[in-house]
């Protein structure tokens, strides 16, 4: 029954009587699309991208009494992982352009299953610079709003969009595709 309540009820639930079932049920409903959020931060890295998930996780029951109602939960959880995964780039100083062997992705054939086409696309998506990356991820993987973006990633909306129409025109490029019609 729980799992029907409204993110706001189960958020007041937490805050009020730090209720860990309410906040049980707020991780379940979002923690496969903050997982996967991570997984194409970090260019596939499933352990490093669990880690993050597991950090924003913590730190939003942390921080739940600072959530404001203005935005969704889900883009508030996001801008966390971002920080989150900005704060390992930072502290590791590791470049956050993921190496890439245009040999290990064949795109002469179908994908056999999704998850083959899903290994294919984080190859592609490791291509592009983080910005690209951050961006077309949380527009059509989050399904988030351009305005949603600027406020997780604190970027212009220009940029945001430059972001995106570069990026779809890089993934255009590498699958062959006409970019009118991607």
């Amino acid at each position: 029954m729980s799992s029907e309540r409204t993110d706001n009820e189960l958020i007041a639930s937490v805050v009020s009587s730090q209720d860990k079932q309410a906040f049980a049920v707020l991780m379940n409903r979002y923690q496969s699309a903050i997982r996967q959020f991570a997984r194409r931060l970090t260019g596939g890295d499933y352990h490093l991208a669990d880690d993050i998930a597991q950090e924003t996780f913590w730190l939003a029951y942390q921080k739940i009494a600072a959530f404001k109602a203005l935005g969704s939960f889900n883009s508030w959880l996001h801008t966390i992982a971002y920080r989150q995964f900005l704060l390992y780039i930072n502290k590791v100083k590791i470049d956050a352009q993921v190496e890439f062997h245009e040999d290990s992705v064949q795109l002469t054939s179908e994908p056999q299953s999704a998850m083959e086409a899903d290994m294919i696309a984080e190859k592609l998506m490791q291509k592009l610079s983080l910005p690209e990356r951050v961006t077309i991820t949380l527009s059509y993987s989050a399904g988030m709003s351009h305005s949603e973006i600027c406020d997780i990633t604190e970027l212009p909306l220009g940029t945001v969009k430059s972001h995106i129409q570069r990026g779809k025109q890089k993934l255009s490029q590498m699958l062959g595709v006409d970019e009118q019609v991607a």
